[in-house]
């Protein structure tokens, strides 16, 4: 699916646009499965943390929310081909490599006019692993542009590595952001997409997104994937197998100073 010259950019920039990925009848077939989903199974959702007033009014923190929903593979059939669809694994595997294991599904929807920004961060800190190898694809089901909060990527920032995120305030435990005097999302550079795109990314790269205002919703769904020998330390589905979508699972000995959650 992708040329070198794709495959370097990944390497160099810490994100890569791949168009047209779904075609239009399947963009629409996960649209249709999606909406029933959100209609049975989301629920609403707030990134917590003080960048909240510096990216938005005082009003407009009180009003902005998210919609969201784990694992859509285990809700839908449409979804459960989807994170294993041919073409969408091809081009994971030519960035991963060989072995390519899913770890994880995640909706975010901004709702219409009020529908969250999200804070300059790294995936890192939400489910920590060893090591790099680990992308994660913005699965579009809706076109993106600025009006509508399209990702946002500070480049080559995944090649820092894991950094220190602010995960406690005065007032208690927040959702985890870098901070806004030094990240700001200004500097980053929008990646808008269409509806069927994929934006894949490393799950070190500085990402954000400004808020939505227009009247209709922005839908986006996050896939990760993972070199199954990339142990997970914490987080979101730590202690858990995903499905082998490319290859066969090696057996592999966590290091035995590792305690991962199960």
């Amino acid at each position: 699916m992708l040329s070198d010259e794709e495959i370097g950019f990944f390497r160099e920039k810490g994100y890569l646009r791949v168009p047209g990925v779904f075609t239009d009848a399947e963009t629409k077939e996960l649209s249709d499965a999606l909406d029933e989903l959100v209609q049975t199974w989301a629920f609403e959702a707030a990134w917590t943390g003080p960048w909240r007033e510096v990216l938005m009014d005082p009003e407009m923190s009180k009003r902005s929310r998210l919609t969201a929903l784990h694992d859509l593979q285990l809700f839908s059939s449409a979804w459960a081909r989807a994170v294993a669809h041919p073409r969408l694994v091809e081009v994971v595997g030519d960035l991963l490599g060989p072995l390519v294991e899913l770890h994880h599904s995640t909706l975010h929807i901004k709702p219409p006019e009020s529908g969250q920004p999200f804070p300059l961060h790294q995936d890192h800190p939400f489910y920590r692993h060893l090591d790099d190898r680990f992308v994660a694809v913005l699965v579009h089901l809706d076109d993106t542009c600025h009006e509508n909060g399209e990702i946002r990527f500070l480049e080559g920032s995944h090649r820092q590595g894991p950094l220190q995120h602010i995960t406690q305030t005065s007032s208690g435990p927040c959702t985890p952001f870098l901070p806004t005097d030094d990240y700001h999302i200004e500097d980053t550079v929008a990646v808008p997409a269409k509806a069927g795109d994929v934006v894949c990314m490393s799950i070190n790269s500085i990402h954000g997104s400004y808020i939505n205002s227009t009247p209709q919703a922005r839908r986006l769904v996050r896939v990760g994937y993972r070199d199954p020998r990339n142990i997970q330390v914490d987080g979101q589905a730590a202690g858990t197998l995903g499905l082998m979508v490319r290859g066969e699972r090696p057996k592999v000995k966590p290091p035995t100073d590792l305690y991962v959650a199960g």
